[in-house]
């Protein structure tokens, strides 16, 4: 054997303790590599049977109670104010509110409006209401509806 193949093989197994040495120091050994493997597996399918059962429970329970809203056009247009014509579907029985908003020609709200539409025992109904507003408006429609 030569002298550099023992000192090669000198170093080398002086950096392998080293290594070793380092390794056991900060906890990288193969026990430690198995127990955080086996707690990533774990977790990861801890969090799959939670993900999966908040979407079957938020998919499959409460209420479908849907509201549409649709406009039908405005008219009526003063410097002041205009008349907004919209329909809403929901389900009989469901009292409605809803927010009627009015643009002006920058589409900023001039006008705004709340409304509260009774319980009905139909599903689809049309409305007309007018808002006042602040400066000359160019259109109006139905902002958002929700249950009352």
């Amino acid at each position: 054997m030569s002298a550099t193949q023992s000192e090669a093989q000198l170093t080398e197994h002086t950096h392998t303790a080293q290594r070793q040495s380092l390794d056991e120091r900060y906890g990288r050994t193969p026990g430690a590599e198995r127990r955080t493997r086996t707690l990533m597996i774990v977790a990861g399918v801890i969090f799959s049977i939670v993900f999966t059962a908040w979407v079957v429970w938020g998919g499959l329970s409460g209420t479908n109670a849907t509201i549409e809203t649709r406009e039908l056009g405005y008219s009526a247009v003063t410097d002041t104010s205009i008349d907004v014509r919209w329909e809403v579907s929901a389900a009989p029985g469901e009292s409605v509110t809803c927010a009627i908003q009015a643009l002006n020609e920058s589409f900023g709200i001039v006008g705004w409006r709340i409304v509260d539409l009774g319980a009905s025992d139909e599903r689809t109904r049309v409305f007309i209401e007018t808002i006042r507003t602040a400066e000359p408006p160019v259109t109006a429609l139905p902002y958002r509806c929700w249950l009352a």
